[in-house]
């Protein structure tokens, strides 16, 4: 769990109880990262974090634009080098981007002169995985983001919310050990986007995927994480790690709808205390 506030006991209580003790994927310790602006002071955008992420955790990163989120994903994807402190994913350090780390971005860098099932194939193929078993696993993989009909497709030919699935498939075909998604449903019109949540929980549900979600939507990380980490502006800290179990209920395991999940006394209490951390207004404690 986080270990770099003070300010996690208010909200942390009313959530329940923190994940099990249980296998460390990544571990995140005395983390920063600084730039030099153009006017040359030093900017530090993350402050000395402290953060461990275990084995089948659905982690949702929130906060509002420029708050550190998509930096802290960046160093876990091996995409940035941090300025200090270590991060190493089962023991050993990322040093790099690898196909153990699967990255899904707003805008998916799809290649857009191969078809649907030669993207979701170019990860194993560059891998040297034989071409006897590549075909099956893309079939397998795009009927779980229900596109086995679209395999012939140009990415051209597809909506955003397909070429999400594309891209996310072609993340999980490489057996990732952490899936990385840096706000990938932000671009999505409403009714696309929940479709696309409902279908990450499905998948999450299936193969308990660990993942770390991006995103500055409440609702979205409520409603799909086990755990919520909240980033505060201008700190570069997390200053608070919740424990939900909102995304478990609502894969129908206890009956319950996502419309009756959000107007529950308890989603909503814990909803505004949220929104109170992220402006700093004490007006939102009391939803």
């Amino acid at each position: 769990m986080s270990r770099d506030s003070s300010k996690t006991d208010s909200i942390d209580s009313m959530a329940g109880v923190m994940p099990d003790a249980r296998r460390i994927v990544i571990h995140i310790e005395g983390l920063s990262v600084s730039y030099r602006s153009d006017f040359g002071d030093t900017v530090r955008v993350l402050d000395n974090i402290d953060l461990d992420i275990g084995d089948g955790d659905f982690t949702c990163l929130l906060g509002s634009s420029g708050c550190g989120k998509s930096t802290l994903l960046k160093v876990i994807a091996g995409l940035l080098e941090p300025t200090c402190g270590s991060v190493t994913m089962d023991g050993k350090r990322i040093a790099g981007a690898d196909w153990h780390r699967g990255v899904v971005f707003q805008n998916p860098p799809l290649y857009p002169w191969l078809s649907v099932e030669e993207n979701v194939a170019f990860g194993p193929k560059m891998r040297g995985v034989p071409k006897c078993r590549i075909g099956g696993e893309v079939l397998a993989y795009l009927d779980k983001v229900h596109l086995a009909g679209s395999a012939k497709k140009k990415i051209y030919e597809l909506s955003g919310g397909m070429r999400q699935r594309v891209a996310i498939a072609r993340s999980l075909i490489n057996d990732p050990r952490i899936l990385l998604m840096d706000e990938p449903f932000g671009a999505l019109d409403a009714l696309t986007r929940e479709q696309m949540q409902t279908l990450v929980r499905s998948l999450w549900t299936d193969t308990r995927k660990t993942i770390l979600f991006i995103t500055h939507d409440v609702d979205e990380a409520l409603m799909l994480g086990t755990r919520v980490l909240v980033m505060s502006n201008g700190t570069g800290k997390i200053e608070h790690d919740i424990s939900v179990d909102f995304t478990r209920r609502a894969s129908g395991y206890a009956g319950e709808t996502g419309e009756n999940i959000r107007i529950s006394r308890e989603y909503q209490k814990i909803r505004g205390k949220i929104l109170s951390a992220i402006h700093g207004d004490q007006k939102y404690a009391g939803i």
